[in-house]
């Protein structure tokens, strides 16, 4: 039904047309009112159909195999392998010469982050379309100009006298000079001069990273005002002077040494932001003002319980109701295309950041625009409708993307109204406003319910507040301690000892009822938790029991029940909070749980005070108890699929889960090849995949034992133990009703109730930790399809760089010098990367063939350039008995390689060669003695001479090498000759 009304809602459109001069240009002489749409349209249709560009579709905003980024932030991180010169020979990609594309992307988290200007001013955005043309070699500066201008002024009919372009203006302390090719161009094709502007570095010259392709830049800016000068204004932040249109001349590659070399192609690479272009064409001021939004707004309007937009910012915004606005808008299209392209909020890296979108947008959405729950999910049908055109992936995701929305909204709402009140609680307390809020109620809402610091940051700066940064960075650092600390396995400093256990006994507390830890079930595909109340029995200070425990005492709360797992059988403990009847918006956040003697002991620094007879409610982090659950479930099968492969000799030696990966420790002769992962992957792949029933259930442990194929670790099993099997129900096992190989193990954790839940498995590592015991890391979900994805990506650099290396091979000694350099680089990556481990055996496999290959060139191009360079300096100087000389070579092995031919030649003649490095001043050193020359060593002349050049040496007696720097060659290699002249006489 959803789908029939998004079709419904489609607007009708006819065939593409490019706009003429004539039709584009109003009476008025402003730019006409385009729809975004044909703005769009318009564009790619111009370079494709006019200047015969390929239009390629935009890529998902989740990088492809780059864990540089978070997002893509640019058209053109796409065609990087291009640039970079690692795309596959054989792929499509490798072939583009002119594209065109309109590029999804998100500036949010890492090095372009707009998250916390969006709605603060009128033209920020989370996610915005990058239109852009690119050529690979083909036209350069002037077709680009050309038809940047021509696209602006004769399609667009911006008037030319609106528009000023900016250039490289050269930068003298990097050697470049101002880019007058690029200026010169402008003034042909008529731009006035007053409008064609230099700029330095930071503005007109753009740069891939601190190494890569670079060039210089030029930016088309919009005056919006006319009629005047607007010179001054141009990159001056102004909001009437705006940049539209940047042309980035991809001519340089930066090295690590910092200089630039000429590439031995040029690129072009353009980007223009839709959103901005759209408002100039529309006559807006505002990019919110625009078609892009107007609608967005109007439903946003429709669902909310205050004032139509009004476009107001900063102070004339009363109750931000404006900022309220732009903020749902803007994040609304974030969380529907990154939702649609498998980015899911969650709790690291791109997941996290989405996170703190929704939970901003939904922040805002209810508390400033009074919209009722599911209001932000309902515009979804609204955001397709505007997008959904070019971005179809929008109109067959919609249903899951409005599911993820609403099930995080309902996470978040109540934890903001728990928030909230806690906020107004501390607040009524005491007057902060002439001091600072506590730090601890601000970690406790961001570590409990999830709060971005930067949430309650602003939700304090509206009451005009702020919160104790210097004792908040302290609890910042303290969490991570003490998390690194459990990581590492540290024994808890609250773990009972044995007076307090015997004192419990003696007061006959009874050991705590933990059964509500497996009383689970889903409920239309998902996992519901039961609640659990239960009574303070006994605290313990570290020390001793205590009855009370006061605000910022750390302790053990043991309880009568409790939900929560406790960290044994290899799975983490649970995470979460609990709250005291009467002081509900308080959070006792859990921070570890542990067992002894019968007693689940949760370790707490009190929020409050606490007592003993004290009734409390329990909150249970249910995502981390499900990422626990998913991993315990998949180490079941893995470790049935490692026997079912490798045969009943392998046991369990070990293994840990927690909620972001699984590690299981297994004996075995020796590593896994890479056909047994692989058929160890299939096989648990194979489970997931028929999504099999997980049973449980508790038998006496020596009826248990019984079961056929149980797997059982040496370690000490309650009775009754808990049994847990896949697809065989554990009573059918237990009477032998069933020939079927299945997973059955004794186990005391927490599981899925079907296996479908895990999606995929990757095993990311496989080694030995000592001889006969390998240890696997394997992650699941979304995290394995990235590892996959990285895989593939890796692969594909490995055959690019397979391509080159084979047939005739570099020509060159810097060429073969590159690729071995680029082999080490992508060694270091497959080496690193979270991939498949079959696959990076394989790949690591290959690059250690390919450099072997590589370095076997680079040996034999450096002999025959050494043979070359030899033959000249013997001829220019003959077998003299002493010989100081210079050679033009960056590398010392050819220097070296070169001094040993000359003396192989002149035996009796003492060598020293230097090579001077015109653009760094370095110089290469290298030398050679006759066996019988007592006078001067090898090691001693080197050692002298780099000495006098500011640098060291070292070596033997007859051979030796160095570096030092100098910007007189002729100098140095006097002093080298006089040394040796002196030492021999």
């Amino acid at each position: 039904m959803f789908k029939l009304l998004i079709q419904r809602l489609r607007p009708l459109r006819g065939p593409p047309r490019l706009l003429s001069a004539a039709s584009a240009r109003s009476i008025s002489g402003f730019p006409p009112r385009l729809p975004a749409a044909q703005v769009r349209s318009t564009f790619v249709d111009f370079f494709r159909e006019k200047h015969g560009h390929l239009l390629v579709p935009s890529s998902p905003v989740r990088p492809r195999g780059d864990p540089s980024l978070l997002f893509v932030n640019a058209g053109m991180n796409q065609f990087k392998p291009i640039f970079l010169g690692t795309a596959d020979p054989s792929s499509e990609m490798a072939s583009y010469r002119r594209v065109v594309n309109s590029q999804k992307c998100v500036r949010a988290g890492g090095k372009h982050n707009d998250l916390e200007d969006v709605g603060r001013d009128v033209y920020h955005h989370t996610f915005f379309e990058m239109l852009g043309n690119w050529s690979f070699g083909d036209y350069f500066k002037e077709e680009a100009c050309q038809m940047a201008w021509s696209l602006l002024t004769e399609h667009y009919g911006i008037p030319a006298d609106r528009l000023y372009v900016s250039y490289f203006g050269g930068d003298a302390a990097s050697g470049l000079l101002a880019d007058e090719e690029t200026r010169h161009i402008w003034l042909d094709m008529g731009v006035p001069s007053a409008h064609v502007l230099p700029f330095d570095l930071k503005d007109n010259f753009w740069e891939m990273g601190d190494t890569g392709p670079c060039g210089p830049c030029t930016e088309i800016h919009y005056d919006h005002v006319g009629g005047r000068d607007a010179a001054a204004l141009v990159n001056a932040d102004s909001p009437d002077v705006v940049e539209i249109w940047n042309l980035v001349f991809i001519q340089y590659n930066r090295e690590l040494d910092q200089s630039l070399q000429l590439l031995p192609r040029f690129s072009v690479d353009t980007g223009m932001g839709l959103e901005r272009l759209v408002s100039v064409l529309q006559g807006k001021r505002s990019n919110y003002d625009t078609d892009l939004f107007r609608s967005l707004l109007d439903a946003i309007h429709q669902r909310s319980g205050v004032r139509p937009y009004g476009g107001r910012t900063g102070a004339a915004d009363g109750g931000q109701v404006d900022l309220a606005y732009r903020v749902v808008a803007d994040h609304i299209r974030t969380l529907s295309v990154c939702i649609a392209d498998g980015v899911h909020p969650g709790m690291s890296g791109a997941e996290l950041v989405l996170r703190r979108i929704l939970r901003r947008a939904v922040r805002f959405c209810v508390e400033v625009l009074q919209a009722p729950q599911g209001a932000l999910a309902s515009l979804v049908p609204t955001v397709t409708q505007i997008l959904g055109e070019v971005y179809p992936e929008l109109y067959r995701e919609a249903d899951r993307i409005m599911d993820v929305i609403n099930e995080n909204e309902v996470h978040f709402l109540s934890s903001l109204q728990q928030g909230s009140r806690l906020i107004r609680r501390t607040l009524s307390k005491k007057d902060y406003r002439h001091g600072f809020f506590p730090a601890s109620v601000a970690w406790s809402l961001h570590r409990d319910l999830g709060f971005p610091l930067d949430l309650v940051d602003l939700m304090l700066e509206e009451r005009g507040v702020q919160v104790d940064r210097q004792e908040l960075d302290r609890l910042i650092a303290e969490n991570q301690k003490v998390a690194s600390e459990l990581q590492a396995g540290a024994q808890s400093q609250l773990m009972l000892d044995v007076l307090s256990l015997a004192e419990l006994q003696r007061l006959r507390v009874p050991h705590t009822e933990d059964n509500l830890k497996y009383q689970y079930g889903l409920d239309q595909g998902r996992y519901v938790f039961p609640a659990c109340r239960a009574t303070v029995v006994a605290l313990y200070d570290g020390q001793t029991l205590v009855a009370e425990v006061s605000e910022g005492q750390r302790c053990g709360v043991i309880l009568d029940h409790t939900c929560f797992y406790s960290e044994q059988g290899g799975q983490s403990h649970d995470q979460g909070y609990f709250t005291r009847d009467g002081l509900q918006d308080v959070l006792f956040s859990v921070e570890a749980v542990a067992r002894a003697g019968g007693y689940v002991v949760h370790q707490v620094t009190a929020a409050d005070t606490l007592k003993t007879g004290d009734q409390v409610q329990l909150h249970l982090d249910q995502a981390h108890r499900i990422g626990c659950m998913v991993k315990h479930t998949a180490t079941h099968i893995l470790n049935f699929a490692l026997r079912k492969v490798l045969g009943p000799a392998v046991h369990q030696r070990g293994s840990h889960v927690s909620a972001d990966r699984l590690r299981f420790d297994f004996s075995v002769k020796g590593s896994l090849c890479v056909a047994q992962l692989q058929q160890v992957e299939r096989c648990v792949c194979d489970i997931i995949s028929a999504n099999q029933i997980v049973h449980s259930g508790e038998l006496p442990l020596q009826k248990a034992r019984s079961i056929r194929g149980l797997r059982a670790v040496d370690e000490v099993y309650p009775d009754p133990v808990r049994v847990v099997s896949l697809d065989v129900p554990v009573s059918e096992l237990l009477v032998g009703g069933t020939d079927r190989e299945t997973s059955v193990e004794l186990c005391c954790g927490t599981h899925l109730l079907q296996t479908g839940a895990i999606e995929d498995l990757v095993i990311v590592s496989e080694k030995q930790l000592v001889k006969g015991i390998s240890r696997i890391i394997a992650v699941t979900g979304q995290d394995a399809s990235q590892a996959r994805e990285a895989g593939w990506v890796l692969s594909q650099d490995v055959d690019s760089l397979s391509a080159r290396l084979s047939g005739s091979g570099p020509s060159s000694l810097d060429s073969a010098q590159r690729l071995s350099k680029e082999a080490s680089l992508l060694s270091d990556a497959v080496d690193n990367t979270p991939i498949p481990q079959w696959q990076r055996r394989e790949l690591q496999g290959r690059l250690r063939a390919l450099l072997r290959t590589s370095n076997t060139v680079i040996r034999k191009l450096e002999t025959r350039e050494a043979t070359i360079r030899a033959q000249v300096l013997l001829e220019k100087n003959g077998k003299k008995e002493l010989l100081v000389d210079s050679v033009e070579t960056d590398s010392l092995s050819v220097l070296m390689k070169t001094v040993n031919q000359l003396s192989s030649a002149a035996p009796n003649s003492h060598v020293m060669l230097l090579a001077h490095q015109r653009h760094s001043g370095k110089v290469l050193c290298a030398c050679q003695v006759p066996k019988d020359s007592p006078a001067l060593a090898a090691s001693d002349w080197a050692v002298a001479v780099c000495r006098h050049l500011g640098g060291s040496a070292g070596g033997s007696t007859l051979v030796a090498k160095g570096t030092g720097s100098s910007s007189d060659i002729t100098e140095a290699l006097k002093w080298a000759n006089d040394f040796a002249s002196q030492k021999n006489q």
